[in-house]
């Protein structure tokens, strides 16, 4: 019999354990890194697949950035775009992930993706206005088009921090999607921003299958952007400052 654990919310918001079914089902389907598996879903209540632990070591972290490349590689229907099948509500966390169909990433990555979660950081007190500003700043050369490429949609897990990434004795399982179509390097600069052991052998198993483009690194801070300001509209300044301190790396990127 499989084990199970169940998470229940009778306050949560509308679909929102739906939600997550789908992300994980849509992640599945690209038959790249694995998921948990859902086992029953209903309204406020989700069951899933236990997922029992290991230890992080360097070749689970390099089959696992191999597996999240071809995940990304299975594509979306538009940067913004819900999983495949699903009508409903996107989350990240509990907070409302704002859908799109754009067919360029930088409009729907600052419209979509980071001003939405910087009012709500300013209301919140996570964010001085002037820093704001700085963020703003960013947003608009983002938008413009500087760091739009030719890669297309990435199938996206979209909260991919190191909580949602668990070890187990046959790999790495996901768990707690925001899945969305986006660009592949937010995931990755996810992973950085909040830390993954075995991080380079990920980078490394990743680019074994994908290799990424030139300057991947250097744009990190962009790709964080979306993350800090969702952590600034929750848990404060400290995050503020690190969204303001992105930014303006982001703003010397784009003049550079």
């Amino acid at each position: 019999m499989v084990e199970t654990v169940i998470k229940t919310n009778p306050d949560a918001p509308q679909r929102f354990f739906e939600a997550e079914a789908a992300g994980l089902a849509w992640l599945a389907s690209a038959a790249g890194a694995r998921t948990a598996a859902v086992v029953d879903v209903s309204p406020g209540r989700i069951e899933l697949e236990r997922v029992p632990s290991a230890r992080p070591a360097p070749d689970a972290a390099r089959s696992f950035g191999a597996a999240l490349a071809v995940t990304h590689d299975a594509g979306a229907a538009a940067f913004g775009a819900a999983p495949d099948g699903w009508d409903g509500p996107l989350f990240i966390g509990r907070r409302p992930l704002p859908r799109a169909d754009e067919p360029t990433w930088g409009r729907f990555y600052a419209r979509d993706r980071v001003l939405p979660y910087l009012e709500l950081a300013i209301d919140a007190g996570g964010i001085g206005r002037g820093q704001a500003s700085i963020v703003r700043q960013a947003c608009e050369e983002i938008a413009a088009g500087v760091f739009d490429d030719d890669d297309p949609p990435a199938r996206l897990h979209g909260d991919l921090w190191n909580g949602n990434v668990l070890w187990s004795p046959h790999g790495v399982v996901l768990i707690d999607p925001a899945a969305h179509g986006g660009h592949r390097e937010t995931d990755l600069a996810m992973l950085a921003l909040f830390g993954c052991p075995y991080l380079d052998d990920i980078f490394a198993g990743y680019e074994w299958v994908h290799p990424l483009r030139r300057g991947w690194r250097d744009r990190v801070p962009l790709h964080q952007l979306h993350p800090l300001a969702v952590h600034a509209a929750s848990y404060g300044r400290g995050y503020g400052d690190a969204l303001a301190d992105a930014a303006a790396r982001v703003i010397a990127l784009a003049d550079a």
